[in-house]
């Protein structure tokens, strides 16, 4: 018998989360309801649910607040957030925060099922670059080990979200080949959800705070102007730098 992932919903309408229980059992999930981040703690230790659905305006602890504490003790649980009006600001303020994708309110439960099978698979294996040799690749101090998705520096594991480790994932794979925004959209996230190119800025900064020594002059993501971003190699790996100068096709 398939088990039923966990889906743990945290939203201050209560009209809404029995909607969302219902919605969400019928195409097989165990949806866990809490109204506030009070006992956020507490479900994910005693749950261990695959996914959180955050609203951002909650009482106390709002939803940005806590996603950024979440992640910052490390915690990589897969994060949707829910934001009141479906604007740029609001998405920016939530990927910022560390959430792997976001929805704005009000939504078609059935969207909110494709965002959170997209993210469940990306947070489960990563199909979209090809698997050569043992899977892992260094770059300076970093070690990139695409099979076990972790990346550690100095025998130190660095936690990375679905959506930032997928991108990452997706530069490496095509290493000094510029990528545009787009093609970078369909690779993280797929065909099936709609996203904005302003989500892979915001994920690009994250990842260049976590491995650039000085992420506002990056010596690995690279941006190509009027392009997207670029992987940029070490000599040693035998890719050549040179072809990020060629565009993305």
């Amino acid at each position: 018998m398939k088990t039923m992932k966990k889906i743990l919903v945290i939203d201050d309408d209560a009209e809404l989360r029995q909607l969302l229980a219902t919605y969400l059992g019928r195409h097989g999930f165990d949806t866990l309801l809490l109204p506030d981040s009070g006992q956020l703690d507490a479900f994910l230790a005693r749950y261990q649910p695959q996914l959180l659905v955050l609203d951002l305006m909650l009482p106390g602890e709002d939803g940005l607040a806590a996603c950024r504490r979440l992640r910052a003790r490390g915690e990589t649980l897969p994060v949707i957030m829910l934001t009141a009006r479906d604007e740029a600001a609001d998405r920016v303020l939530g990927l910022n925060s560390g959430a792997d994708d976001y929805l704005g309110k009000p939504f078609d439960p059935r969207e909110l099922i494709a965002r959170i099978e997209a993210v469940l698979r990306r947070a489960g294996r990563s199909p979209t670059t090809p698997d050569t040799g043992d899977g892992v690749l260094t770059f300076g101090e970093w070690r990139l080990d695409r099979n076990a998705r972790q990346l550690s520096t100095k025998g130190r594991l660095v936690p990375l979200t679905s959506g930032e480790f997928a991108l990452l994932n997706a530069l490496v794979g095509n290493a000094a080949r510029p990528m545009k925004r787009e093609r970078l959209l369909e690779l993280t996230r797929g065909e099936t959800t709609e996203s904005f190119d302003r989500a892979i800025d915001v994920q690009i900064h994250r990842l260049r705070r976590v491995i650039e020594v000085d992420p506002a002059h990056p010596r690995y993501l690279q941006t190509v102007w009027g392009v997207g971003y670029v992987f940029v190699p070490d000599a040693k790996s035998g890719a050549s730098p040179d072809r990020a100068l060629s565009s993305d096709r």
